[in-house]
C-alpha cells in the first residue's frame, strides 16, 4: 500500500486495486505535485464544502468516472447538482468500500455548505487505517481515536482556520497513531508552519513523525 501527498489536504492512496483521492484541490494550489488533468481516482473523499478542498473534485469525477464520497447534505447541496455519482454517509457511519471501509468521524469546522457538517475519515485499507482529520479544531473526541489503532494520522497543523502545531500534538497524544504525517501548511501566508519542528516535537512526545513533499510517496 502507498500513500502519495499532493498537497495541502490532498492524498492519493493506493492497495494496487483502488485509488482513493482525499479533499482534491489543484488548480490553483502552488504547492499541488500534479495538475487535475493528470491524476486518476476510483473514489474521492470530499470532507467539508470549502473551495479549498472540494477543489477539482467535480472536474476528476466526471473525467475519471470516480465516485465523489461524502456526506449526504454536501452530496445534495454541491455534487448531486454537478452530475457526478455520490456515495454518502454521515458522521460515525461506515461504508463498506471496495478496497475496505471508510468511517466519517466528526470534525469541529465550518462547512462551506449550509447546513453540512465537516468531517474526517478513517479509512480501512489493506489492512491498515488511516485517519484523515479533514479541517478540524482540537477536540476531546480524538481520544476515541486510540481504541482504532491507527497507523497513520494525517492531520492538520497550519493554525489560523485549523489546529495549530500546538494543539496537533495534543492530538497526536490523545490518538496514539503509529506515525503522523502534518498537512494543511504552508499554502497560503496565513498557513505557514515549521513542519519539520512539529515532527520534531511530536517524536520527542514519543510518537513517529514523517514530513512529506508535495508529490512524495509513503509506502507501507
Amino acid at each position: 500500500m502507498q500513500l502519495q501527498f499532493l498537497g495541502h489536504a490532498c492524498f492519493l492512496l493506493t492497495d494496487g486495486t483502488c485509488r482513493v483521492l482525499t479533499d482534491p484541490f489543484l488548480t490553483g494550489n502552488p504547492l499541488a505535485a500534479i495538475s487535475a488533468d493528470q491524476v486518476a481516482a476510483d473514489f474521492i473523499f470530499v470532507t467539508h464544502g470549502h473551495s479549498d478542498h472540494t477543489g477539482d473534485a467535480v472536474a476528476i469525477a466526471r473525467r475519471t468516472g470516480a465516485t465523489v464520497c461524502c456526506t449526504v447534505d454536501l452530496a445534495d447541496g454541491l455534487f448531486g447538482p454537478a452530475g457526478v455519482k455520490v456515495q454518502v454517509g454521515n458522521l460515525g457511519g461506515r461504508l463498506p468500500m471496495p478496497f475496505g471501509s471508510a468511517k466519517f468521524f466528526q470534525a469541529i469546522h465550518g462547512s462551506g455548505v449550509p447546513g453540512c457538517l465537516s468531517c474526517g475519515f478513517i479509512f480501512e485499507m489493506d489492512g491498515r487505517k488511516i485517519y484523515h482529520a479533514g479541517d478540524t479544531a482540537l477536540m476531546s473526541d480524538m481520544a476515541l481515536l486510540a481504541e482504532e489503532n491507527i497507523d497513520v494520522a494525517l492531520l492538520p497543523i497550519g493554525d489560523v482556520f485549523t489546529m495549530g502545531p500546538e494543539d496537533a500534538l495534543r492530538a497526536v497524544k490523545m490518538i496514539r497513531p503509529k506515525l503522523v504525517v502534518p498537512m494543511h501548511y504552508n499554502t497560503f501566508p496565513p498557513i505557514v508552519q515549521d513542519a519539520v519542528a512539529f515532527a520534531s516535537a511530536v517524536q520527542e512526545a514519543g510518537f513517529q513523525a514523517r514530513v512529506l513533499r508535495p508529490g512524495e510517496i509513503l509506502q507501507f
